[in-house]
């Protein structure tokens, strides 16, 4: 998978409505151990949950955190989290801290091998929302990284071949700020395939 995050920080600044502390991005793709702009809650230091009360900040953070030490490819970055009651992501998506937002404009995901052997690249954008906010956790490390949480594919991933898709929050400050400071039972109910109806496929 890869995304889009064709808005600059300014941008990201009016539709989030955070302080973007001078962030220098000017939008492009973002690749796997990238770095790119996440939105936190400005609470990175305090754990448990907690009321909105302090300003969210922009901050850059590196798409990929590092695999477990059981992982086969100490290696290869963990890019998305696929198993909500993983041992190695529970801690992290349930205190609200560690969970974030993570602004794009689209998103690719591979398709099904063709008849030439090969497989196509499908580009998918929100048409209600041009710059929209997948659900993401950050991991604290040498150099903190972030990943996208996914959830069951809608019709348009279904038939893409895709047996999951990174979970798209709805364009609304309310679920954006549940994610953000929700306790897990209310944050987990966001995790919802996007509606077919909303997406578009998109130029690459």
């Amino acid at each position: 998978m890869l995304y889009r995050l064709d808005a600059d920080a300014a941008a990201l600044g009016r539709a989030f409505g955070v302080d973007t502390g001078g962030d220098p991005w000017a939008g492009g793709h973002v690749a796997p151990q990238g770095f790119a702009p996440i939105i936190t809650a400005g609470r990175e230091f305090i754990a448990g949950p907690g009321k909105p009360s302090q300003p969210w900040r922009m901050v850059p953070r590196l798409w990929g955190v590092p695999p477990p030490p059981s992982a086969h490819d100490a290696a290869r970055a963990v890019l998305s989290v696929r198993n909500l009651d993983s041992p190695f992501w529970i801690g992290n998506l349930r205190n609200p801290e560690f969970r974030c937002l993570v602004p794009a404009t689209a998103f690719m995901e591979w398709g099904r091998i063709g008849p030439d052997g090969k497989r196509r690249q499908h580009w998918f954008a929100c048409a209600d929302q041009p710059v929209f906010a997948f659900a993401g956790v950050w991991k604290d490390s040498e150099v903190p990284g972030m990943a996208l949480v996914t959830c069951a594919p809608n019709a348009v991933l279904k038939q893409a071949g895709r047996d999951a898709m990174p979970a798209i929050l709805p364009p609304d400050r309310g679920a954006w700020a549940t994610w953000l400071h929700g306790g897990w039972d209310k944050a987990a109910k966001l995790l919802q395939p996007y509606s077919s109806s909303l997406m578009q496929e998109a130029l690459r």
